[in-house]
């Protein structure tokens, strides 16, 4: 009976242990919030997409001063033949070949070449897109230490040097987990000044970071502690990460397309519904035309929070979606 009387005191001592953590080094919600040290999948030389992606080019962008992103540009179906042996430049060329493009912005943890995003980018290149995928700073092969800001600063520079690269071509941000709110924060920089981007796919979106926080499993399991909340709390405006999508799509007008897997486990499915219903009312308020549409996958699917790429329909839902965008274009 001892040793169950030790494991009984250690997981006592564990439990308690974690606010005080929290309170003496407020950081590590931060590090939990990004998990950008979750260096996974391991052993893969990013440098080298053709391990993982057929027709793939690595190259790194400098989004600011002594910060450089790692990005994999995958070609659409259209360029497939002809990529054999090509150049740098020629795949930047391509990117003006008039067909759209999706910048995919990934969730926390890992990099990009983690399973579900690399069959996603399967995907989307086989429906003939080009697909560019980053690692913002701090994560993959980038350097600096993540923020909210910086990982906005990440995603709206390659927004732009797509755009100027492409010669104005159809680009679409595509946010997943994590990169929903980079995606909605880079939305709402870019109709500020007055260019909205040309559609948004937000995949497993979240309302806001507190909410998303204090909905997670663990996070439940201390609410009932005295002065827990209140400390979460204190600790979530000091590392001034937000990511408040449930603000910016009070304003934003572009299209939007909405994924969301009813047995999500880590996003609950009631904030992709919620987002979803908030946009329906902006587009109403603004009197704007754009289409808002969300996708709804069944919880005995299984799709759970990152396997809407298994959706053999997937492809054909994006691109009933992109194709009457296009056509106002």
């Amino acid at each position: 009976m001892s040793w169950m009387k030790t494991t009984v005191s250690s997981l006592i001592t564990l439990y308690v242990s974690v606010p005080v953590l929290l309170f003496v080094f407020p950081w590590i919600v931060e590090h939990i919030i990004f998990a950008h040290l979750l260096t996974f999948p391991f052993f893969v030389d990013l440098s080298r997409p053709e391990d993982l992606l057929n027709n793939t080019y690595n190259f790194y962008l400098s989004t600011e001063e002594d910060i450089s992103v790692g990005v994999w540009h995958t070609l659409p179906a259209s360029q497939w033949e002809q990529a054999v042996g090509k150049s740098p430049e020629w795949y930047q060329r391509t990117l003006g070949d008039g067909s759209p493009v999706i910048i995919y912005l990934h969730g926390n943890g890992g990099n990009r070449a983690m399973k579900h995003r690399v069959e996603l980018m399967k995907i989307m290149s086989a429906a003939d897109y080009h697909v560019l995928s980053l690692d913002y700073r701090g994560f993959g092969d980038s350097t600096g230490e993540p923020s909210e800001a910086g990982l906005t600063t990440d995603a709206l520079y390659l927004y732009q040097w797509v755009k100027q690269q492409s010669r104005d071509s159809f680009v679409c941000l595509w946010g997943h987990s994590l990169g929903s709110g980079v995606a909605t924060n880079v939305a709402v920089k870019l109709q500020e000044q007055g260019s909205a981007p040309d559609a948004v796919i937000l995949q497993g979106a979240f309302t806001n970071m507190e909410e998303t926080i204090f909905n997670h499993p663990i996070t439940k399991l201390y609410l009932f502690l005295p002065g827990f909340e209140s400390l979460m709390w204190n600790i979530l405006g000091r590392n001034n990460v937000v990511f408040a999508n449930d603000e910016n799509v009070k304003t934003l007008t572009s299209p939007f397309l909405i994924l969301h897997a009813e047995d999500d486990n880590i996003i609950p499915y009631h904030m992709g519904l919620q987002l979803y219903k908030t946009l329906l009312q902006t587009q109403e308020k603004h009197s704007t035309e754009a289409p808002v549409e969300m996708i709804s996958y069944r919880a005995e699917l299984g799709f759970s929070h990152n396997r809407i790429y298994l959706d053999p329909n997937l492809s054909n839902v994006v691109k009933g979606f992109l194709r009457k965008l296009r056509l106002h274009h």
